[in-house]
């Protein structure tokens, strides 16, 4: 049985005490996933809710000509999976390794039975999925009135609060992507990512460092957004 502790890790599952995390566990399978391997593809049927142990994942849409654009970018702690669990429509989105992962797998019938008994984590999952679709409306705003310097600024200052604090306080480590991620996140060119990030770091406001983009100044990055 997969430890109850890595449940604790997700904002959906925090406040359960020993008994319905032991519960949760049981009805949880492990498996791991290689990079770039596809956890699911949209369309599939919406069968299980994923959290990750370790590792990454992306959920991404491709167009009709085949462009992908990363919708979320999800670690340690994070569930994914979810709406197509609760309406039993086909995935809508596709969920990828980015890199070596691990996933506990709850199937839905089994995860819908744990909402009937756990209501509390029912309206847990409401809270997860309103901030869900803010973020959502966040990006068709973004993508409306601002330009790429404004939409990159926004993303690199998501993902560096999001991974955490850097080698001195007032710097935040970005997660570790290459241009063509940050250029499917934002609906761009690697090219132009590429322009952007080379402004950021001559105005001071980010730092490469060991392969990693640090934001050494949150409030620069803050006054494109203004």
């Amino acid at each position: 049985m997969p430890d109850p502790a890595v449940f604790q890790q997700s904002p959906l599952f925090a406040h359960l005490s020993a008994g319905p995390l032991a519960r949760l566990a049981a009805l949880a399978q492990a498996r791991r996933y290689a990079k770039d391997q596809v956890i699911f593809s949209e369309g599939d049927p919406g069968s299980a809710l994923y959290t990750i142990v370790k590792g990454r994942i992306k959920i991404a849409r491709s167009s009709l000509d085949g462009k992908e654009r990363t919708i979320a970018l999800l670690g340690r702690g994070d569930f994914f999976g979810e709406l197509a669990l609760l309406d039993g429509d086909p995935r809508s989105a596709d969920a990828i390794a980015v890199e070596a992962s691990e996933v506990l797998i709850v199937p839905r019938e089994a995860f819908r039975g744990f909402l009937l008994e756990h209501p509390q984590v029912a309206m847990d999952l409401l809270v997860v999925l309103s901030r869900r679709l803010r973020r959502t409306s966040q990006i068709v705003h973004d993508a409306a009135f601002f330009d790429v310097r404004g939409r990159l600024a926004r993303l690199l200052l998501e993902l560096a609060q999001a991974e955490g604090q850097g080698a001195s306080a007032d710097s935040l480590v970005c997660p570790l992507l290459t241009q063509a991620e940050l250029a499917n996140m934002v609906g761009v060119t690697r090219e132009s990512i590429n322009k952007w990030l080379r402004v950021f770091v001559q105005q001071g406001a980010i730092a490469r460092r060991r392969g990693r983009l640090v934001v050494t100044d949150p409030e620069s990055l803050e006054r494109e957004l203004a």
